[in-house]
């Protein structure tokens, strides 16, 4: 049986669940979920506190930068959300550029807490992501993930931080179809959000 997840909004009251499931590395070697967010250079430069702050900053303005995944009130997992134009690394990436002048949302990256992993938290996260983007008026979200079902990838185990972007799986069964691909096992997928 699955865990049932909550998904909630990265708010300010929500700031020390967000500090919580990151730890002292900020996640992944001090990245704070900044990597896709801030241009290259300014992101090196700053790895670390500067991250932590950047990251921090959003959460206390209220621009609500991602989601967090909650289980039984513990903190489960977290996804990287917004408009596609937030994110000034990807908009700059040549392999990951955009495949029309649509207004996307995009979910850049992940991180599941260890005890909850393969548990389902990204499906339910992938599913909040949507509930969210429509609310407020996406035309669509993208996703970038991995796809472990390519023969280069099949029946391998992941390193610790390989599928950050996702995982193709818990994209398709939220109704998430291929739209272009970065690499032979990265793919460029969206969800097309129905007019109403």
């Amino acid at each position: 049986m699955t865990t049932p997840f909550t998904v909630a909004p990265a708010t300010p009251e929500r700031w020390p669940d967000l500090e919580r499931l990151f730890g002292a590395n900020g996640a992944y070697a001090g990245c704070w979920c900044m990597f896709w967010r801030l241009e290259r250079s300014q992101f090196k430069a700053i790895k670390g506190q500067g991250t932590h702050d950047c990251l921090h900053q959003l959460v206390a303005t209220n621009q609500v930068p991602g989601l967090i995944a909650y289980a039984e009130q513990q903190v489960a997992g977290w996804c990287s959300l917004g408009p596609r134009s937030g994110f000034q690394a990807l908009e700059a990436s040549r392999i990951l550029k955009r495949i029309d002048p649509l207004p996307v949302w995009s979910i850049t990256c992940f991180y599941i807490a260890k005890p909850f992993r393969q548990q389902g938290v990204m499906r339910a996260l992938v599913r909040a992501a949507i509930a969210y983007a429509t609310e407020r008026g996406a035309p669509a979200v993208e996703g970038y993930p991995i796809d472990r079902e390519t023969p280069q990838l099949a029946g391998q185990k992941l390193g610790s931080y390989a599928g950050y972007m996702g995982i193709a799986s818990a994209f398709r069964e939220n109704g998430f179809v291929e739209v272009g691909r970065a690499s032979e096992t990265q793919l460029i997928m969206r969800y097309a959000i129905p007019k109403t």
